[in-house]
């Protein structure tokens, strides 16, 4: 899936929003305007404890997924209290990379650290002080990397549910598919008809929405 960045954010998966995690009022003052100039939404936290409070009930369990929208964090790696490197571990074991991409914000002496932190999955880091430009334009391909993280969630939790509907005989038929026999030998092996293989086979396209057996296995491996 390779959508462009405006197609990708203008699909239904709602607006994105860019959430700014640093201690210091003025420097999150400063982005959400910058982010304002650029219509994108920010919601700012204080602190990296204020977020994960925040997030909490977001990932409860019974909660619905999320994010459900692109979304990137932007994050001060050193900041009173839990720190922002402490935060995106936490993260990361959570499972939300690359749905939330976190770009770290950095002092001078902390750049080997945010490079270690790049290595283990965060999507950048941008020293302080920084260019407006170059730092909305990360953040903007941030945003598509969780667009695209959320359709291919989409994509997956649609192919889990067509399978939960599959008929029993459907199942079967579309094993044998995968591994790539033909009707004759599928309806010999099912003691069925050739023409109730057909059927069967056409049901299993339609309801995952492909129109190959490559493209049903492929299918089938992202589910």
């Amino acid at each position: 899936m390779n959508l462009p960045l405006d197609s990708a954010l203008q699909a239904p998966l709602g607006l994105p929003v860019v959430y700014l995690v640093d201690d210091e009022d003025v420097v999150r003052d400063a982005l959400a305007w910058l982010l304002r100039s650029r219509r994108l939404l920010s919601e700012g936290f204080a602190s990296a404890d204020a977020f994960e409070a925040w997030l909490a009930p977001r990932l409860a369990d019974g909660a619905a997924p999320w994010p459900d929208a692109p979304a990137c964090l932007v994050l001060d790696m050193r900041m009173p209290g839990t720190s922002g490197l402490v935060l995106f571990e936490r993260l990361a074991a959570r499972g939300l990379l690359p749905l939330l991409p976190i770009l770290f914000l950095t002092g001078h002496g902390d750049v080997p650290t945010a490079v270690a932190a790049v290595k283990r999955g965060a999507f950048d880091f941008v020293e302080k002080p920084f260019s407006n430009n170059s730092l909305v334009d990360r953040i903007e391909q941030a945003l598509h990397v969780s667009a695209q993280a959320l359709l291919a969630r989409r994509q997956q939790q649609q192919a889990a549910r067509a399978l939960a509907e599959l008929t029993e005989r459907e199942r079967e038929v579309m094993r044998l598919v995968i591994e790539g026999r033909p009707n004759k030998l599928i309806a010999d092996e099912l003691a069925i008809s050739v023409r109730t293989v057909e059927v069967h086979r056409a049901r299993v396209f339609e309801k995952l929405n492909v129109k190959s057996a490559v493209e049903l296995a492929n299918k089938l491996r992202t589910a």
